[in-house]
């Protein structure tokens, strides 16, 4: 198998990288190896986002660059192989500021100034898609970045205020040479790094993915690393043997056909965000708040399945749409059930050397109404206490097919099958609704721990069963006050 060195852009220039640590991240490669002490190291964990930096990558059409924020602090070095890498030194030109520099400048986005660099980079991004940002748009590319001191009134205007009068900066100069280049570095073999004890190997295909891992079983699979990283970051882990998903081209489907979504266990939630928004609104709202852009950004629908959390928020709603995916193992395949893929707390179906390849998403049907809550203390950038998906069918205020899942309520994500046995082929009314809400009890006994005790579990999942009805009932009403009219 051939393979090559990690080989990226650091801004214009390019790097290479053989004889490195893989179990290095972004943040300490900049700081530690490169000595760019801009970007910061704050939490180390994905929260605050002083370690913002900029990936710019190929599109699809090979053209086209796709610039993304993301958390340096929990990405490996590794996974900047064939893209350009874009930090806060990079952005002057000689002696003069970036326009999103200089418009923090200008508003007084800046006090104690260590978050500055992870704000103007996320700002930097937003910009490189929407020269034209909105208040809500700021604001969305902003919530993965904390502010301690200055408050965020005056970064908020400086990221709307950077967009006007403002010049083709040295990125848009480049931009040609940046594409060539990059498709230069898409041409070269998969990406190997390793030091005296430790492995890093991104395959492009998953042929070379599967070969890896009947040889090495016991070898850990990271794409987004949103998660994985944080037991190096946080627990001082040491994973000896990485295999990257993000360069292997079958896991980086999307596909929207007339009855599903398929969508590749390492596409980024932000790549299939705007498709499943489209079908199903709420599931939509509900992901972005996974997280912050700069997790979304490298996040992926595989990860968040095969992590096997039981605060997972994309498996419940998975479970309720009756989602299914494919297992690979060498050359043979398998499909399975979302639902049964989770066995016990942290244990799943997966056989040794056995990896998700895809995951298929029905498309909504006549009578379908998804209903997604998220339960957490705070809006955004927090782990759920409960999450609750409601896939309700309704014919004339019948339940004609109903399934329901929770996450956060179990050792796994799973339905709640009495409680939806107490609604179908009943009359959607407060009734029934009674008995969904009891019947929960013989579904669940959750948990207590430090995001929620097991009796307010309980009582906020019984609720949402009430909140699911009232929001439905007063959607009929509005829907025949319409017919009427």
């Amino acid at each position: 198998m051939t393979t090559s060195a990690v080989r990226f852009l650091l801004n214009n220039d390019v790097v290479t990288i053989e004889n490195i640590d893989p179990n290095l991240t972004v943040l300490q490669y900049l700081r530690e190896e490169r000595f760019n002490s801009g970007t910061k190291e704050g939490c180390s964990s994905g929260d605050c986002g002083a370690c913002t930096v900029v990936i710019a990558e190929l599109g699809k059409d090979s053209q086209t660059l796709n610039y993304k924020s993301i958390n340096a602090c929990i990405s490996f070095v590794g996974s900047l192989h064939g893209k350009q890498l874009i930090t806060v030194e990079h952005l002057k030109q000689g002696a003069k500021l970036h326009h999103v520099q200089q418009s923090m400048v200008d508003n007084h986005g800046s006090q104690c100034g260590f978050c500055t660099p992870g704000f103007v980079m996320s700002s930097f991004a937003l910009h490189k898609h929407n020269n034209k940002p909105n208040r809500e748009e700021v604001l969305e590319a902003l919530a993965g970045n904390l502010c301690r001191c200055t408050g965020y009134r005056s970064i908020i205007d400086a990221a709307i205020a950077s967009s006007e009068h403002c010049e083709a900066d040295s990125f848009a100069q480049h931009y040609n040479q940046t594409v060539q280049q990059l498709n230069d570095f898409k041409g070269l073999p998969s990406a190997k790094l390793s030091n005296t004890r430790h492995c890093y190997f991104a395959p492009k295909s998953t042929a070379e993915l599967a070969e890896k891992l009947l040889s090495n079983p016991q070898a850990i699979l990271v794409a987004g690393a949103t998660d994985l990283a944080l037991s190096v970051t946080q627990n001082l882990a040491i994973i000896e043997d990485l295999v990257y998903l993000g360069d292997v081209t079958e896991l980086q489907t999307l596909e929207n056909s007339a009855e599903e979504f398929i969508i590749g266990s390492a596409v980024p939630y932000s790549d299939f965000t705007p498709m499943l928004h489209e079908e199903y609104h709420e599931l939509g709202e509900m992901i972005e708040r996974i997280g912050s852009r700069q997790i979304r950004n490298n996040g992926t629908l595989g990860g968040n399945i095969g992590n096997a959390s039981p605060i997972g928020d994309m498996p419940p709603a998975l479970i309720a749409l009756d989602a299914h995916m494919t297992l690979q193992r060498g050359n043979e395949e398998r499909k399975i059930a979302v639902e049964d893929y989770f066995v016990d707390y942290k244990k799943t179906v997966l056989k040794a050397s056995e990896f998700i390849k895809n995951i298929y998403i029905p498309k909504s049907k006549p009578d379908q109404v998804l209903k997604v809550y998220k339960i957490s203390k705070r809006i955004d950038d927090d782990i759920s206490a409960v999450l609750a998906a409601f896939n309700i069918e309704l014919k004339d205020n019948i339940v004609t097919n109903v399934r329901i899942a929770f996450g956060g309520m179990a050792g796994i994500p799973m339905r709640a099958k009495q409680c939806e046995a107490a609604l179908l082929n009943k009359t959607f009314d407060s009734e029934s609704v009674t008995a969904a809400q009891q019947a929960l009890t013989q579904d669940f006994q959750p948990m207590s721990d430090v995001r929620a005790s097991d009796k307010y579990r309980m009582k906020v999942a019984q609720n949402l069963i009430q909140k699911c009805y009232l929001e439905l009932q007063s959607k009929n009403i509005e829907t025949r006050v319409v017919n009427y009219a």
